[in-house]
């Protein structure tokens, strides 16, 4: 970011301007509240030199090494200038107190003493409304500490000036008193500073970004509830992760469609978030027995279809077709149906009688030839005898006839009325199936009909 440089780079410069200024004056006039402002200048210098380097390799993107970027650099920064901070006032102080206790050192107060402590306050505020604006603009935090320095200086140097009049006045130790005020504030600024650093570092959640978060996804449909929501700093971005609480009957599409929602709702809040989404499926109180079946062979990778359940005398009974492969046999095919019967007495309990009818089944493509045109005419006359005798199908069409391994499969399409019951046109649907496939001379292994509202 550019911006972030040129701000930062600017920094430099004015406290190289101030800290010469200073730290000649204050050596001519013995000022010990200027010689203090010089320190706290080529602090703010050094902490600017840090900042520039900190946000050049702060923006620098992840890479294999750093996941999660190199924003903590700034952090970095930030805590290293706060560590100047605390150095440069134990010193002033310690010199203040000196001062104060043997009352023998001379202070001039004289024009140019006013003069660099007036321009530093003009330097400190325009740097410090700069650097600030950017830092909220970008989410630095080295550019926010290096704004809280230059803002700190202003309050400082205006008590250096209020000493320098009292010094006019004669009043003896004000210049040192002056430094103590400012060392003190300078010590509360750190301290704010190096506690709001230090939560970055040890990941302590942004406040109130969890909260909101969980606000936003909770609101999303389809999503029950929001278990967790962790997150932490990442320099000027934050890393956000979410256990969302939803439907299990929900296929891995809707289940995708929701996270995608979610992550676009975080963003749209909070731009400059990192969002990791989990999923968690519960079952609910309105899931049918058929529909827990049907998952439990979804999730658990046993394709099952046409699943029953009844109950007769309080006792629940259940029946489905699980597909095996063909090349099993009889034992291992059962040992298979065992295993999801097993499971399917853990999830709804041994009260249950379950039976399986096992249906022997290809799980990859094969290859298919064409049926001679003789043939084909065949069927389609057949198709057309057994419609007749199925007034509620009708125009039967895109018939087609195909061999694969030793039997002919046949695809019908036909009409009936669309506010026909769907279980009745799959009654009609099957008869029409079943007659085909009973004719052995046509050789037809199998026959799908499908019916469409005319």
């Amino acid at each position: 970011n550019k911006k972030k440089e040129n701000v930062a780079a600017s920094s430099i410069l004015a406290s190289f301007i101030m800290t010469s200024g200073k730290l000649v004056v204050g050596l001519m006039t013995g000022s010990m509240g200027i010689l203090s402002e010089a320190a706290h200048s080529l602090l703010d210098m050094g902490a600017a030199i840090i900042t520039y380097f900190a946000v050049r390799v702060s923006d620098k993107p992840a890479d294999e090494d750093h996941h999660y970027g190199h924003g903590k650099i700034e952090a970095i920064s930030a805590l290293i200038e706060t560590a100047l901070l605390f150095i440069t006032s134990i010193w002033i102080i310690y010199e203040a107190s000196k001062r104060l206790m043997t009352g023998n050192v001379e202070v001039e107060a004289t024009w140019y003493a006013f003069a660099v402590v007036i321009l530093s306050i003009l330097i400190d505020y325009s740097r410090s409304r700069a650097l600030m604006k950017v830092a909220i603009e970008t989410g630095s935090q080295a550019l926010e500490a290096d704004a809280l320095h230059f803002r700190s200086d202003i309050w400082s140097s205006a008590v250096v000036l209020i000493g320098l009049i009292c010094v006019l006045f004669d009043i003896r130790g004000a210049d040192s008193v002056a430094a103590l005020v400012v060392a003190i504030f300078v010590l509360k600024v750190g301290w704010s500073l190096g506690k709001r650093t230090f939560d970055v570092l040890i990941d302590t959640a942004p406040k109130g970004i969890a909260e909101k978060v969980k606000e936003i996804l909770v609101n999303i449909p389809g999503v029950i509830n929001v278990d967790n929501v962790r997150t932490r700093a990442l320099g000027p971005s934050v890393a956000i992760d979410a256990l969302l609480v939803v439907e299990r009957k929900m296929n891995a599409e809707a289940l995708h469609e929701i996270t995608e929602k979610a992550v676009s709702a975080i963003r749209e809040k909070i731009p400059e978030a990192e969002v990791l989404i989990h999923t968690k499926s519960v079952s609910l109180s309105n899931e049918t027995m058929v529909e827990s079946i049907h998952i439990l062979g979804h999730k658990h990778g046993f394709p099952i279809h046409h699943v029953t359940v009844d109950t007769l005398n309080a006792k629940r009974y259940i029946n489905y077709d699980l597909e095996v492969l063909r090349t099993l046999t009889v034992r291992q095919a059962h040992e298979k149906a065992t295993e999801f019967e097993t499971i399917i007495q853990k999830e709804l309990g041994e009260d249950v009688e379950i039976n399986t009818h096992l249906d022997p089944s290809d799980f990859q493509s094969s290859e298919s030839d064409n049926v001679d045109s003789t043939e084909t005419k065949k069927i389609i006359d057949e198709v057309g005898d057994v419609m007749k005798h199925l007034p509620k199908l009708h125009n039967a069409h895109n018939i087609l006839a195909r061999k694969m391994g030793g039997m002919i499969i046949v695809t019908i399409h036909c009409y009936a009325d669309p506010m026909m019951p769907i279980e009745e046109a799959h009654d009609y649907a099957s008869q029409l199936e079943h007659a085909l496939v009973e004719k052995k001379e046509n050789h037809i292994g199998r026959a799908v009909v499908h019916v469409e509202p005319q």
